[in-house]
């Protein structure tokens, strides 16, 4: 059995079309689609748009993307390790490919996590071209990481993982970044396939990007405190160490060259923002969507 499990947040026509890129793809194994929402209304939205019964909703209890998902977890469990769940969200859509490339990385069963490649749907204003920097210097990354078999955090935007390996993770810190790791604990392997694309809306303000920035940050310097022993792949020095070359290298003309350089001015500030706030213990909280950013949503 392969679960979809879409988590979205008050974003019905988002949703609908994350939906709708699964149900269209030819997928000849059983699987079903589960959408996470807080919002009945959303399930109501749904309801009268879809008519396929292999679409469900599971109404979110308010705690938290990563509560909802521990939930999930066990309610759905299987002992089958070739039972998949596949993790997107109701803000971004997939390529056609993306199940069935997938399931062929599955056939390999050493592979416990794989994850796809982020695609900004638009590069119009600065913002968005910091974005794209960060995801072009991710895919370079994970290419290489995943060639050398080595570990590297996921994508939440679309990743899949074995059923039957865990059954819950810990709720302080990004579920992207820990269940790969446990899963690498269990001596599983992470495939990253860059032939399989997520499109996603990032901000494009500066509000917008600063606050979503230091949420990310505080979410993986907490794994400082949950799993210590875990290889950090980001962190301000690995920004520093590998970051820093790539984004100066990558702009094509002189306003991209002037906005790579103002990237450099506000990694450094949100990081020391990220760490002013951890220092007052202004901890990463998981219920977040509450207060999230708007530019994000492409449709709602």
């Amino acid at each position: 059995m392969i679960d979809i499990i879409i988590t979205s947040y008050k974003e019905p026509k988002s949703t609908l079309r994350a939906v709708n890129c699964f149900l269209k793809q030819d997928i000849k194994e059983k699987f079903r689609i589960i959408v996470v929402d807080p919002f009945p209304e959303v399930k109501d939205f749904l309801k009268k748009n879809i008519k396929d019964k292999r679409v469900g909703f599971f109404l979110d209890p308010g705690e938290g993307k990563s509560y909802a998902l521990n939930l999930l977890f066990q309610e759905l469990s299987s002992d089958n390790t070739d039972d998949i769940f596949i993790l997107t969200d109701g803000d971004v859509y997939v390529s056609d490919n993306a199940v069935s490339e997938i399931l062929k990385a599955f056939k390999d069963k050493e592979i416990g996590c794989v994850t796809a490649k982020p695609v900004p749907l638009s590069v119009s204003n600065k913002y968005e071209y910091w974005a794209k920097i960060a995801f072009d210097g991710i895919d370079k990354t994970r290419k290489q990481m995943s060639d050398n078999k080595e570990f590297f955090e996921c994508s939440g935007y679309l990743f899949a993982i074995r059923k039957g390996v865990i059954f819950d993770f810990p709720l302080e810190t990004s579920e992207d970044s820990i269940i790969p790791y446990l899963f690498w604990k269990k001596d599983y392997k992470i495939k990253y396939l860059d032939n399989v694309e997520v499109y996603v809306k990032n901000p494009d303000n500066w509000k917008d990007y600063k606050n979503q920035k230091i949420r990310n940050i505080k979410a993986h310097e907490n794994l400082n405190k949950i799993v210590p022993e875990m290889p950090r792949t980001k962190s301000l020095s690995n920004e520093i160490k590998k970051g820093a070359l790539f984004a100066i290298s990558h702009p094509r003309n002189l306003k991209q060259f002037w906005w790579a350089i103002q990237l450099y001015f506000a990694r450094l500030f949100i990081y020391l923002k990220a760490f002013k706030e951890l220092k007052k213990r202004k901890d990463y909280q998981d219920g977040w969507r509450e207060t999230e950013i708007q530019s994000t949503k492409p449709m709602d």
